[in-house]
């Protein structure tokens, strides 16, 4: 890996994280609006103040919340009591009369909430869509008549249903245009698939130019593709950290860094969401005590994090985990597969956002799955750090490599964003995304709904607590024709079921303001309107200073 190098910032002395305004923690100085870094080499540096709301919900919502799972979890044990003795007929996986003697495959407890809650309200997920995920998509109608085990297509297209759930946030994924025309030749000389990996007759020149491109457009010396972004984090990590290395983990990432984390064999601890005093702890533990009972000093640390949290719609405190990576040695993996090509004066992500060198992150981890149109990631830094995953990648290795017509459609759109076509076309929709987000969150916020995240960040999860509403938020929706993906536990804390909104370039005003004008019926309908305007008290997250973390 990268040399991170580097001793501390601001002085030798990190910034004062104890106070903090608009619910966030830049530790900077801010004047006329300006947010000014401690001197780096001599040189200021200067970041955008992070303004982020995590409000808490008003007590009775919690209290119903907590009692909605309760009596769901009481009446689940009454009907499973019912298809134990065959009173009510049991649709869920059993085993089989001649296994009983077998140790069970289907855990019955494991699947309680499966079988009993998520049941009640699958219907608002997997819904098939029929079209290009533009800013409008088409849907295929289906009904379920036995509650939701199964469900049957009605045949019917439901049309021009507003797409607020994908993460198409410039608007690339469209249907077919002449300025796809790039991708039809390629498809016509290269055809789909590769049929072999990176490491055998899988490199084309076209991952070799798209590689290059993405090392231009992040101002790095490397980068390195691969066909799926899931699996970008979760097969490149044990590339580079193993037994006897740290890594100290966002508490909110993503399942692909937490799966690439437990296969690396390297010891895993969590830090609070973005909370500095929590993450400096571990880091001083981690070189004054070394590894548990040997206490040698451990090979590498390694901090990951990510650029946009999908589920929170937060920002990494860039800056800060910077000064600490270098003040302790550290190694920093970000994850920007929200945040490039989305954030940024010019879509080049995070790094971007908060004016800091590329250099400052030794491994920049990015998919093309949301701002790009296609699929795939990329890993990017310094060149020995790329020359060693093109030979220990274990997706590079076992992987089929990318799609030639993928690879050119990312290369399209980087071009596209960069200016290299030609136009203006890609700055305006990065400029685009950045305002529909802000018009997007202002009005809900004045709308009173508790909403999460980073004022800039076009991922805006809307709080709707109880389980029962959750299911009547996503219906209701849609009989309007607006399209949502509505998300609880366990993909969140189970008291605190959301929405989660992807603002997207493509949407026009008249779009937005027809989802707004929606949901603030929902809101009075449902009653979700909880906000009352007050500081989180989530970010113990930013402002606790005491706290117990366990190994």
């Amino acid at each position: 890996m990268a040399n991170s190098g580097g001793g501390a910032v601001c002085n030798g002395k990190l910034p004062n994280h104890k106070k903090q305004s608009d619910s966030s923690q830049n530790g900077n100085c801010t004047k006329n609006g300006i947010v000014k870094e401690a001197q780096q080499n001599g040189k200021p540096h200067f970041y955008k103040p992070i303004v982020e709301s995590f409000e808490e919900a008003p007590l009775h919502v919690m209290v119903f919340t907590y009692m909605g799972y309760g009596i769901g979890t009481l009446f689940g044990y009454l009907r499973d009591f019912l298809r134990n003795w065959g009173i009510e007929k049991c649709n869920a996986a059993v085993e089989r009369e001649e296994q009983k003697d077998f140790v069970p495959l289907y855990q019955n407890f494991e699947n309680f909430y499966t079988r009993n809650l998520y049941m009640r309200v699958r219907d608002n997920w997997n819904r098939p869509i029929c079209s290009a995920p533009g800013p409008l998509f088409d849907m295929m109608e289906r009904v379920s008549d036995d509650y939701n085990w199964t469900f049957r297509f009605t045949g019917r297209i439901i049309k021009d249903v507003i797409n607020m759930g994908s993460y198409n946030f410039l608007g690339l994924a469209a249907r077919y245009d002449e300025t796809m025309k790039t991708v039809k030749d390629v498809l016509e000389v290269y055809g789909v698939g590769v049929a072999s990996t990176r490491h055998e007759m899988g490199t084309l020149n076209k991952h070799k130019e798209l590689e290059d491109l993405v090392a231009k457009f992040l101002n790095v010396e490397a980068a390195m593709v691969f066909g799926m972004g899931f699996a970008t984090n979760s097969m490149n990590i044990p590339a580079l950290v193993g037994k006897g290395c740290l890594i100290l983990s966002d508490e909110l990432n993503h399942a692909s860094l937490v799966l690439g984390a437990r296969l690396s064999g390297a010891t895993i601890r969590i830090f609070k969401h973005n909370n500095m005093q929590s993450l400096e702890k571990l880091l001083r533990d981690a070189v004054i005590y070394g590894q548990p009972r040997t206490h040698r000093a451990w090979k590498k640390i390694l901090i990951l994090v990510e650029g946009v949290y999908s589920m929170e719609g937060s920002i990494v405190h860039l800056p800060q985990i910077v000064a600490l990576k270098k003040k302790y040695k550290a190694y920093l993996y970000i994850d920007e597969a929200h945040s490039i090509g989305s954030v940024g004066p010019t879509g080049r992500g995070v790094v971007e956002f908060f004016g800091m060198d590329p250099g400052d992150v030794d491994v920049l981890m990015g998919t093309f799955t949301k701002s790009f149109g296609a699929s795939g990631g990329y890993i990017a830094g310094r060149k020995d750090l790329v020359d060693y995953l093109r030979v220990h990648s274990h997706s590079a290795a076992y992987a089929t490599s990318m799609s030639p017509p993928i690879a050119e459609q990312v290369i399209r759109s980087m071009k596209f964003i960069m200016g290299l076509d030609g136009t203006t076309q890609g700055l305006k929709r990065v400029r685009q995304l950045a305002k529909n987000t802000r018009y997007f969150r202002q009005r809900l916020h004045e709308m009173g709904f508790i909403i999460y995240g980073n004022e800039e960040s076009p991922v805006v999860p809307l709080l709707l607590y109880l389980p029962a509403k959750v299911a009547a938020f996503g219906r209701h929706l849609l009989n309007r024709k607006i399209g949502v993906v509505v998300v609880g536990f366990p993909a969140t804390p189970l008291a605190e079921a959301r929405a989660r909104f992807c603002v997207s370039a493509a949407h026009t005003r008249e779009m937005l303001d027809k989802v707004l004008e929606a949901l603030d019926e929902m809101g009075d309908l449902l009653q979700l309107k909880y906000s009352r305007n007050r500081k989180s008290a989530r970010p113990e997250l930013y402002d606790e200073t005491s706290f117990e973390l366990d190994d």
